[in-house]
């Protein structure tokens, strides 16, 4: 029984490394325009309540089985309650669906770190758009640099 469950739950397998689908720096224009604006290399976002910032849309990004994984840079200042990364992924036909950073939430004031979301795609699963967003909990500034949309294949 024990392996039937195993079998029923077991996690697809990476059929090779992460390859980087898209990158977006300082120079990329994001969807927000309110409270962003660029940094040096980096964006800057000043959250006066709680709340997704979209940044950037990958339309017919022509995926599938597959983990996708959101990454950047990220530090903050003065943000109440929490900000993390944000992945939605909208199925045509099925609606929208999202990952989000829960587990690696920055509070505070904090220093450059990296974080990622992964986001899994099952055989037959083919979004027609990927959104990256910041969500804050709260009120503060937080700079995001260095994103990048990874895929790694699965069998």
């Amino acid at each position: 029984m024990a392996g039937l469950f195993s079998r029923l739950f077991k996690r697809p397998q990476p059929t090779g490394p992460p390859e980087v689908l898209r990158t977006f720096g300082s120079r990329d224009l994001p969807i927000a325009q309110t409270g962003v604006t660029v940094d040096g290399d980096s964006l800057r976002i000043e959250a006066e309540d709680a709340g997704s910032v979209p940044l950037f849309e990958i339309p017919d990004p022509g995926v599938e089985s597959c983990v996708l994984a959101y990454r950047a840079m990220l530090k903050t200042a003065d943000v109440e309650g929490g900000v993390y990364l944000e992945l939605w992924c909208r199925a045509p036909g099925r609606g929208e669906f999202f990952s989000k950073g829960l587990h690696d939430k920055l509070q505070g004031t904090t220093d450059w770190s990296s974080h990622e979301i992964p986001f899994n795609l099952k055989q037959g699963e083919r979004p027609d758009l990927i959104k990256l967003n910041l969500a804050f909990e709260g009120p503060g500034t937080a700079w995001i640099r260095d994103i990048e949309l990874l895929r790694t294949p699965l069998a």
